[in-house]
Order: C-alpha cells, then sequence, then structure tokens
C-alpha cells in the first residue's frame, strides 16, 4: 500500500479539493478524512501546571463525622 499524507483546508463547507496527488488515472485510492483539533485559543490546557501546592492541616481527619462506625 502506497501511503501519501496531504493536509488541507476546505475552502466551502463541504468541499474539499485535492490536486497534484502522486496518483495515476484509473488508481483506486481510500480516502481517510481526520479532522484536527483546533488550535488552542491562547489559554494553557493545564493553567495550574508549575504552581506551588499548599496543604492546611495535611495530617488531619477526612469527613471523620461521616464514619458509621465512630458514632
Amino acid at each position: 500500500m502506497d501511503t501519501h499524507r496531504v493536509e488541507a483546508t476546505l475552502n466551502e463547507d463541504g468541499i474539499l479539493t485535492l490536486s497534484d496527488l502522486p496518483f495515476h488515472a484509473g488508481d483506486e485510492v481510500e480516502v481517510l478524512i481526520v479532522a484536527r483539533q483546533s488550535k488552542s485559543n491562547g489559554q494553557k490546557r493545564y493553567p495550574l501546571r508549575g504552581q506551588p501546592v499548599r496543604y492546611d492541616e495535611p495530617t488531619a481527619p477526612v469527613a471523620q463525622e461521616d464514619w458509621d462506625a465512630l458514632r
């Protein structure tokens, strides 16, 4: 199987034009179209990455009043 990758942008809704492909008239080809993820809009994907972490009372019990065994 001969594979050729082309990146293209649609000029109109639902219309894609490809040219200068390395195939000949009569060749059978399979077309697979994959949408690219949109480019980021200036927002970071993980805005808290690298930020300092602070723990208030890290050894204090959590939700202790919810345990039935302690009642």
